[in-house]
């Protein structure tokens, strides 16, 4: 391992936020040598510093550490832009609006990148009463599964958890225009507009 936090990404974001390494160094509580040292990275954090230089720089503690932050400039969230993170070890299912970092089970996650629905993965839509019964017809076994459908729309987001020996299946208020997501553990995401 090399660095667990980059002296140019401290750099970055001090300089980012206008704060002098010695108005960073009174808000720690250490010497304006010791955050140099840090940015020119002949010195190292100590841990218990970790989260009071993540909160200062206004970042978290799991982008600090990756040197990989995000900077989300959408003032105002948006259903449709929406994006899912699945934890492939206890199959926790993560709703964002927008790509940030997420991590599970110690685990960083990546952003699930949606393809259009296959032949293999394609949606059978009923109308019920007031509700659209959705269907997909797919092998439901713990080596291959369909694990959430999702309904989005620009306001609204409708999640099912689907769980194998189950069917892939579930009542959905498909008003509108927005997207319909299945998620396969063999596959990955995929959506169809509607």
């Amino acid at each position: 391992m090399d660095h667990y936090i980059t002296g140019n990404a401290i750099r970055e974001l001090r300089e980012k936020k206008k704060i002098t390494q010695k108005s960073l160094a009174q808000t720690l509580g250490v010497s304006d040598k010791t955050i140099s040292k840090w940015e020119t990275g002949k010195g190292y954090p100590d841990i218990s510093l970790l989260e009071p230089l993540a909160a200062a720089l206004d970042i978290s503690v799991a982008e600090l550490l990756s040197g990989d932050y995000v900077t989300n400039q959408n003032k105002m969230g948006n259903m449709l832009r929406s994006v899912f993170y699945v934890c492939p070890v206890c199959g926790n299912v993560i709703h964002t609006l927008g790509k940030c970092v997420v991590s599970c089970c110690g685990i960083t996650l990546p952003a699930q990148e949606a393809e259009e629905t296959d032949d293999a993965h394609s949606f059978l839509i009923e109308q019920v009463e007031d509700e659209s019964f959705v269907t997909v017809a797919h092998e439901m076994s713990k080596a291959h599964h369909i694990s959430f459908l999702a309904w989005v729309t620009s306001n609204k987001l409708e999640l099912l958890k689907l769980y194998p020996e189950q069917n892939a299946e579930g009542r959905f208020r498909l008003r509108g225009h927005g997207l319909l997501y299945l998620y396969c553990n063999k596959h990955g995401l995929m959506k169809k507009k509607l």
